[in-house]
């Protein structure tokens, strides 16, 4: 969850970002203020009935951030903490990363105020169900596209797909993406975030001067993205894994070990801790490990102030949302550690939720190999966008990605112009 270990508002942090690139770019005062303000935000209050047979009521959001560059795009989380706050942070960030990667989307996100794992699977289909027809006025193919995000999945997006395509009384698989293959989802889907940032990762070690090919790795959060990431990482381009982490602690093994090995050892045991081999080291521990390559693939707020200058990887590629605070970007620039920031590094999950979309409108499935030659082209084309506007304006990359977003879609506002 966003700013889950500290106090300050997301939303707050999220319209700062916009000021700071308004006066790089120089914007006027009435373009910030637009910038600054979600399109359309959406409360709604609905009963579900649980297993008990009695009825609850919950609390859900749907925020549209930005439509200027096309539809809106962006996951629905559910969680106890989810606030409406977190929910506009969330949505305009998704906003800048479609634009970042030049996708033809605006940005949006949802959430439920639920704790879905006190739920059973009829409870959450009932919640989802209802949720879907409460907000089935402003999603849809041209509208609005949701996808899955923290404790939401493939089953969820179905749920949802079903409902939509009910009240419509026909099937409309392009409503939402992050689907099973079987009702209309894309190859490769399920990997894109890990992919896309090994992918930028390779792109950024070349400018960087930092070695892959036997290269050290530390990843933390060996979850979904950052296990892909080691994994190709390890498998295409010949780095060495040595570090790895998940919620209950880590392993670091000098001459490094077979990713794929413990991921298969972390779903037969629920953690990767007790790896055979392999020295038990924490979460804080492995962010200070001296590492070619340092990839955040799990919470917010991990590098701060406090271990910024500990840091001793060359690159760090954000697999995770908001890693890193700004404090620590300042610090990573004076020491010319590469940073490539999650709007651009971990981007490639909604560029395969992109291309879903493209094939559902179309009725025609790309195979794996074509759907991965897209994603690649996207993310090298985005990070080569990202470094030229580092290197001639002298900032970090994460500057350099929030000014390329910010300037897109101040382009599509000011030649859309304002209605009537």
């Amino acid at each position: 969850m966003v700013n889950s270990s500290s106090n300050v508002n997301p939303f707050e942090t999220a319209k700062k970002q916009v000021d700071i690139v308004a006066d790089i770019l120089g914007l006027e005062g009435g373009m910030r203020e637009v910038l600054k303000h979600p399109k359309r935000e959406l409360t709604v209050n609905f009963p579900v009935r649980m297993d008990d047979g009695d009825y609850k009521v919950f609390t859900g959001y749907r925020v549209q951030y930005n439509m200027a560059r096309g539809p809106c795009k962006g996951g629905i989380r559910y969680h106890p903490q989810v606030s409406l706050d977190e929910v506009r942070a969330l949505a305009a960030w998704m906003t800048w990363k479609c634009a970042v990667v030049n996708i033809p989307y605006g940005g949006a996100k949802g959430g439920v105020i639920c704790d879905p794992k006190h739920m059973s699977k009829t409870e959450l289909e009932h919640l989802t169900r209802r949720y879907a027809s409460e907000i089935s006025g402003i999603i849809g193919p041209e509208m609005d596209i949701p996808a899955p995000d923290v404790y939401t999945d493939g089953q969820t997006m179905a749920w949802i797909m079903d409902t939509y395509s009910m009240l419509k009384g026909y099937s409309v698989p392009g409503v939402v993406t992050g689907k099973p293959i079987s009702l209309g989802g894309s190859e490769g889907r399920g990997e894109a975030t890990g992919r896309g940032c090994a992918y930028t990762i390779r792109e950024a070690a070349k400018d960087a001067g930092v070695r892959v090919k036997n290269g050290t790795v530390a990843v933390q959060g060996f979850g979904n993205a950052g296990s892909v990431c080691a994994n190709l990482l390890n498998d295409e381009q010949g780095a060495k894994i040595v570090a790895a982490s998940d919620s209950k602690g880590g392993i670091y093994k000098a001459d490094g070990f077979n990713p794929h090995a413990v991921e298969e050892y972390k779903a037969k045991n629920g953690s990767v801790v007790g790896f055979p081999g392999a020295k038990a080291i924490s979460n804080e521990e492995l962010l200070e490990l001296k590492v070619d390559i340092l990839v955040p693939a799990a919470l917010e707020n991990q590098l701060g102030a406090k271990n910024a200058d500990k840091v001793q990887a060359k690159l760090i590629g954000e697999a995770a949302n908001g890693p890193t605070l700004p404090e620590a970007d300042k610090i990573f620039f004076e020491k010319k550690i590469t940073v490539l920031p999650d709007i651009l590094a971990n981007a490639g999950g909604v560029t395969v939720s992109y291309f879903e979309w493209a094939q559902d409108i179309q009725g025609y499935f790309w195979p794996l190999a074509e759907v991965n030659q897209r994603l690649e082209r996207v993310m090298v084309q985005s990070y080569n966008d990202v470094h030229k506007i580092a290197v001639e304006r002298k900032v970090h990359n994460r500057t350099a990605a929030y000014v390329l977003a910010i300037q897109r879609v101040v382009d599509a506002i000011k030649i859309r112009g304002i209605y009537p």
